[in-house]
């Protein structure tokens, strides 16, 4: 991905006036492109579908190279970028087909029954986690998985620190307890 992102680049450098130099946006985006790519594939189906989100995403960074100085947090500010973007495109008449797929989960080492209770809770925790409302996934993807500290989410999504403690919770509780409804069923 990385080569077709430099390529576009590069014909980017033939049609704008550059106050920053390739190699030095490279320097500056780079290093958080997996997770504006994670975050995608959080909200959209496919790695196709996240691939295509975080090039442009950079492709609107490289727009803006002229101002990404001015920025004080440059990831935080494509982390809402690439929110903005996914939930646009969810939005959009050809997103109808679109759903949430994330499995960067395994384990390895352990019996073929384990293997097959772990890939069927991760499925059933995919499903309740796409149920969740867009700000509580969100959320959920930006601390649980990215790892961002509260006042960093809080500054991506323009919210209080208190209001993304409040929303986590309730995401993680509501994830806890339907999967706990769903291997208790049956059982009394």
């Amino acid at each position: 991905m990385s080569s077709s992102i430099c390529k576009q680049l590069k014909f980017g450098l033939q049609s704008v006036t550059i106050s920053m130099k390739h190699s030095e946006f490279l320097n500056v985006v780079m290093p958080f492109k997996d997770k504006l790519f994670r975050l995608a594939k959080r909200l959209l189906v496919s790695n196709e579908e996240a691939e295509d989100a975080t090039q442009e995403v950079i492709l609107k960074l490289w727009a803006k190279n002229e101002k990404i100085s001015s920025y004080t947090n440059v990831e935080a500010f494509a982390m809402t970028m690439t929110k903005n973007f996914c939930l646009d495109r969810l939005k959009s008449k050809q997103a109808s087909n679109l759903k949430l797929v994330h499995s960067n989960y395994s384990e390895s080492g352990s019996g073929l029954q384990k293997q097959i209770e772990a890939k069927d809770s991760l499925a059933w925790v995919q499903i309740i986690i796409e149920a969740l409302p867009d700000q509580q996934k969100i959320i959920l993807q930006l601390r649980d998985v990215e790892q961002y500290d509260f006042e960093e989410i809080a500054e991506m999504l323009n919210m209080k620190p208190v209001a993304i403690r409040v929303a986590l919770s309730r995401a993680r509780k509501t994830v806890r307890e339907k999967l706990m409804q769903k291997h208790k069923y049956g059982i009394r």
